[in-house]
């Protein structure tokens, strides 16, 4: 490519970085699905004849239905198997992160690569806004982790059915009124407001960075506070079922509409109160 051309797309930057993002967003959306479909598994225990979390193979052998190797191969991790099992859920869990996250993420980085063309900064925005989007994903890959490790530990006290939702009415109940609680919090108020205003962010945190390590460290800063904004919703996937894609793709609604929609604290405090009382009608079941 010339550097004529070279030029004429940076400066499109704004639009190269959206084209990514759609991109992103719907290849892992599109893994996404295709997990959700291929493991073809029952939602309850009854259906196979085991327990929730102590399913075997020996109770598999003899069911044929759609994407069954798929199914056979999460089914293991529920119950906590082998380190193949570990990677695989975690792999899930990050992938199911990148297509929750990345829509409530662009407005910040559309921001953040006009930024850098105004300031001309090495004429390079789409590699830092690259690095920062890095540094922003990373936190949600650590989030992974420890949402892989909870599973590991409900698989093993057999509190998960096969699309990885809690069979627990109790625990379900908790988990709703837990997250409703902290959608009130002022832990919540503060990182929300940090994800509602990217220009305040970037202003209070210095600006644009055009050092790689400077924009991986500014994105990882970012996604603490998105972190702190959402990982009690994400809590809620043990709730409705981790592969249970309207349940996914409601939840990640949500943290768009607290993100973008100007209406302050209103949305998380409407929907906490209602997870409250959702999770107080579990429990008095």
């Amino acid at each position: 490519m010339s550097d004529t051309a070279l030029e004429a797309v940076l400066r499109r930057d704004r639009a190269v970085v959206a084209a990514s993002l759609v991109v992103i967003a719907v290849l892992a959306w599109a893994y996404v699905f295709w997990l959700a479909a291929s493991m073809g598994m029952p939602a309850t225990p009854m259906e196979t004849g085991g327990d929730v979390a102590g399913m075997n193979t020996s109770d598999m052998s003899g069911m044929d239905m759609p994407g069954m190797d798929i199914g056979a191969a999460v089914a293991p991790a529920i119950r906590a198997g082998t380190v193949a099992d570990f990677v695989f859920i975690f792999a899930m869990w990050s992938v199911m992160m990148v297509g929750m996250m990345t829509p409530s993420v662009a407005p910040m980085l559309l921001l953040y690569a006009g930024v850098g063309r105004k300031a001309g900064a090495s004429g390079r925005p789409i590699a830092s806004t690259g690095w920062f989007f890095a540094g922003y994903l990373l936190v949600w890959v650590a989030f992974s982790l420890a949402a892989t490790g909870a599973q590991w530990l409900l698989g093993r006290l057999a509190l998960l059915n096969p699309m990885m939702a809690t069979n627990s009415g109790i625990l379900g109940g908790l988990i709703l009124i837990a997250a409703g609680l902290y959608q009130w919090t002022p832990v919540k108020g503060v990182c929300l407001s940090q994800c509602q205003a990217p220009i305040a962010f970037l202003t209070s945190h210095g600006g644009f960075r055009t050092a790689p390590l400077g924009a991986l460290r500014l994105g990882i800063a970012h996604g603490a506070y998105c972190l702190g904004c959402c990982w009690a919703l994400m809590a809620l996937l043990f709730v409705g079922g981790v592969m249970n894609v309207l349940w996914v793709a409601g939840i990640a609604i949500l943290i768009l509409l607290e993100k973008t929609v100007p209406a302050g604290r209103v949305i998380p405090r409407i929907s906490g109160t209602l997870m409250v009382a959702i999770g107080v009608w579990l429990l008095t079941q």
